[in-house]
């Protein structure tokens, strides 16, 4: 993106702000998605098609099941991620594990009605390795930066390896199971590694509230992903060890400057 439509991007963002913390929500919401997304107008994104979205209420006070199943936009980019170090010792919280299902139809399409699949791209995992076959979207770019997170851990040890394969898998439309909402995985946009040396909480649940954290993910295989954009599960009070998703404005960088 040329510089100055960067900066047209960023002033654009800062209409209707209220706080830096939401200043730089917004501005990372644009960053990410630069080739979907024109600006912030008031309460509402707008989309380069014209498109005009309520931003809503960030309501960090709301229960997490009702924001699982109803948050607005700013409700799923709120949530500190906590990029970096060895991994979530006892999260507390679940950084984006809301998502608004309107928008993120709007980018990738909804799957129910056909919409994922012909945007989908095959891609090799881990081609040094034996190589499969995944599908994922190829809106905004996903699909390339999961090649390159797939050449950087085709570099790593065997001892590191053997948690990518085999694949718990990738495009499939589906809902989350305890939510019922949409899964990032029926979006295109998501990857589970291998669930045999995986931690998914759900497996442990027993009863009211959450089993205790645990993860045996190696943290280099972390490191990868969020490099190119895709957050963790394992950084989810509801852990998810296995899952991947690309929420690059969670990471508050460009995920494309590793390309």
């Amino acid at each position: 993106m040329r510089l100055v439509e960067r900066w047209l991007l960023l002033a654009v963002a800062l209409l209707g702000v209220n706080g830096a913390a939401a200043a730089g929500s917004r501005e990372d919401l644009l960053a990410a998605y630069p080739d979907q997304l024109a600006g912030v107008d008031g309460g509402n994104l707008i989309w380069r098609d014209g498109t005009v979205m309520p931003l809503g209420e960030s309501r960090p006070e709301t229960g997490q099941k009702e924001l699982l199943r109803h948050g607005s936009i700013l409700d799923q980019i709120s949530p500190h991620y906590p990029a970096g170090g060895e991994g979530a010792s006892a999260p507390t919280d679940d950084p984006g594990r809301i998502r608004n299902q309107a928008f993120f139809n709007k980018m990738y399409g909804d799957c129910r009605a056909g919409e994922v699949a012909p945007r989908l791209a095959r891609v090799v995992w881990l081609p040094r390795s034996g190589g499969h076959i995944v599908r994922i979207t190829t809106v905004n770019g996903v699909n390339r930066q999961l090649e390159a997170v797939s050449r950087e851990l085709d570099e790593l040890p065997e001892g590191v390896r053997k948690f990518l394969y085999p694949l718990g898998g990738t495009y499939y439309c589906r809902a989350v199971a305890d939510t019922g909402q949409p899964s990032m995985h029926g979006w295109g946009a998501a990857i589970d590694i291998n669930p045999e040396r995986s931690q998914y909480w759900l497996w442990r649940h027993a009863g009211g509230g959450l089993p205790a954290y645990v993860n045996s993910v190696p943290p280099e295989i972390v490191a990868a992903f969020e490099r190119h954009g895709f957050i963790w599960g394992g950084r989810w009070a509801h852990f998810d060890t296995m899952h991947f998703e690309y929420r690059p404005e969670l990471l508050g960088g460009d995920p494309h400057a590793h390309e």
